[in-house]
Formats: structure tokens, C-alpha cells, sequence
């Protein structure tokens, strides 16, 4: 599988380029996962439901399935697993888009936008290999047009090696 990062500080539009990037990219033919980092507890479970009685009676996995999705939680009762560890579980496709994981040694793409306040990463991380914004910028790695999804898509595609 493919892995290629998006990352940006808070509200620097990340979620929304993502979203586009997975219809766009999806849309040229490709399969496509996603893996989103966040730095608070998640649960997708609801407190007495029968799934979490058996994570709380000790289950190391549960899987919540219907129809049409299933959920599948690992309680790993430990340190917060690596992205590679995370990768591992995926069913192969041909791209897996990783929000966040910004400090992970894979490719990735920064989201900028001014009004966010906050510095560049890709000044620091040479594994930031183009910048996504809405702004003027002259930087030693491609600056692309976060609203432009196709050309993002085009560059991304190409990086990984699926460029049609």
C-alpha cells in the first residue's frame, strides 16, 4: 500500500482538503483508506451497550457490525499504537491518506494558511514534500493551490507512483 500524509496545525483545513482528496481520488478509480490521528480518547462505544460490557469485561477486540459497516475497536491498554502498527490492520488498497502522524517518517503534504498563525512545518521536515495554501508563498518544495483538489490529487498520485 501507498501511505501519504496531510498534515497542517489546527483549522488549517486538513479535514476539508482530505475529504475532497478521497472523492477526487476515488473518482479517478483508485481505493482509498484513511487514517486520522487525534490526541484525545475515542470511543465509539456507548456506556451498558453489549459491546461495551464485553470491552469492560476485558475483550482485547470487539466488532460492532450491520449491514452495511462494521467498527472494529482493539482495547490496547497501553502506549498509543505506531502508525505503522495502525497501517498494519487496513485491508490493502491503493492509497491510505494519514491525517496528522505530522512527526512519522512518511511523505506528507502540508496544509498553510496564514490566518492560522502559526509557522510552517515544512521548514523543519524535509519529509514535507509541497505546501497546500491559499497563499503567496516561495518555498524550495512545490507550493500548491489548497483549493485546487485535482492539481493536489495530480501531485500526490504522482509522488506515490499511481499518476495514470
Amino acid at each position: 500500500m501507498k501511505v501519504y500524509g496531510v498534515i497542517g496545525w489546527k483549522n488549517s483545513g486538513k479535514t476539508s482538503l482530505m475529504e475532497r482528496l478521497v472523492a477526487e481520488i476515488t473518482g479517478r478509480g483508485f481505493t482509498v483508506s484513511t487514517v486520522k490521528h487525534v490526541h484525545h480518547d475515542v470511543d465509539l462505544d456507548i456506556p451498558g451497550k453489549d459491546t461495551y460490557r464485553h470491552r469492560v469485561a476485558g475483550a482485547s477486540e470487539t466488532v460492532l457490525a450491520s449491514a452495511h459497516r462494521f467498527a472494529l475497536m482493539r482495547e490496547h491498554r497501553g502506549a498509543e499504537p505506531e502508525l505503522p502498527e495502525v497501517l498494519a490492520r487496513l485491508a490493502p488498497v491503493d492509497l491510505v491518506l494519514v491525517e496528522g502522524y505530522k512527526r512519522d517518517a512518511h511523505a506528507k503534504i502540508e496544509v498553510w494558511r496564514a490566518e492560522t498563525g502559526q509557522a510552517l512545518i515544512q521548514t523543519h521536515d524535509a519529509l514535507v514534500r509541497a505546501v497546500a495554501t491559499d497563499a503567496a508563498l516561495d518555498l524550495p518544495v512545490p507550493v500548491l493551490d489548497l483549493n485546487n483538489t485535482a492539481a493536489v490529487a495530480d501531485f500526490i498520485l504522482r509522488e506515490v507512483g499511481l499518476a495514470l
